[in-house]
């Protein structure tokens, strides 16, 4: 009886906030109030048919992928974009692993959790990673991996070279970008297994294109791709 009283006391003083509008929390929300919870724009394209799915339409041709799954819209201005903020900018990995949960109990409520062996975050560079202090990717895999369940690893894809920033670039560029900075350091973990590989946002897809590539090569059996977010 003492805690509940105690958490209620301190929730009185210090309201922990929704990580997507910044209202207080009431009694039995976390992370997300509930006009959040039911307003935020849901793909739900784990649902959908692949065929039918205009996110594995943008890897027709390019790379083989299993599923493609995203959580959420990006829309300029609006809650998402304020929640990727937060995650990459802030500190705010608690967004990456609490989207990540949330994402992985719809997966596992559609029954896509039997479809993965591993998880894989797209890696940073350890010049990024060490100014950043933490990778976003890696947030929402350990959400993602306590939800579905599954394991994850943050060691078995690495990224060689320190690249320039995708924001301003076009697809092509985006691809001659990043074609050639990814490996698997860690072969063993990804052979003959379903990897789905993650990242905060889709949006023309070549990082997740070159990532996948290089796993397949490696010798994973099928790739996967998840993200918290599209663009579209």
């Amino acid at each position: 009886m003492l805690r509940p009283l105690l958490a209620d006391f301190f929730g009185l003083f210090f309201p922990q906030a929704c990580l997507a509008c910044q209202e207080p929390l009431v009694r039995g929300e976390q992370h997300l109030c509930t006009t959040c919870r039911t307003e935020l724009p849901y793909t739900d394209y784990h649902l959908l048919p692949a065929a039918d799915n205009p996110l594995s339409r943008r890897f027709w041709g390019k790379l083989p992928v299993a599923h493609t799954l995203s959580y959420l819209r990006f829309l300029q201005h609006g809650r998402v974009q304020h929640l990727l903020h937060q995650l990459k900018y802030q500190g705010q990995q608690e967004v990456g692993r609490a989207l990540g949960r949330l994402d992985g109990a719809e997966l596992a409520a559609a029954e896509l959790g039997p479809e993965f062996d591993l998880i894989v975050p797209v890696p940073l560079h350890r010049r990024k990673l060490a100014r950043r202090g933490y990778n976003q990717a890696d947030a929402f895999a350990e959400g993602l991996a306590a939800a579905l369940p599954c394991p994850w690893s943050a060691t078995a894809l690495q990224r060689t070279e320190h690249t320039a920033s995708q924001t301003q670039k076009n697809r092509t560029e985006r691809w001659q970008n990043v074609a050639t900075v990814f490996e698997v350091a860690q072969s063993a973990e990804v052979v003959g297994r379903r990897i789905l590989l993650v990242d905060d946002v889709l949006t023309t897809g070549a990082t997740l294109e070159a990532c996948g590539a290089v796993l397949l090569a490696a010798g994973a059996k099928t790739v996967s791709i998840a993200t918290i977010a599209c663009a579209e």
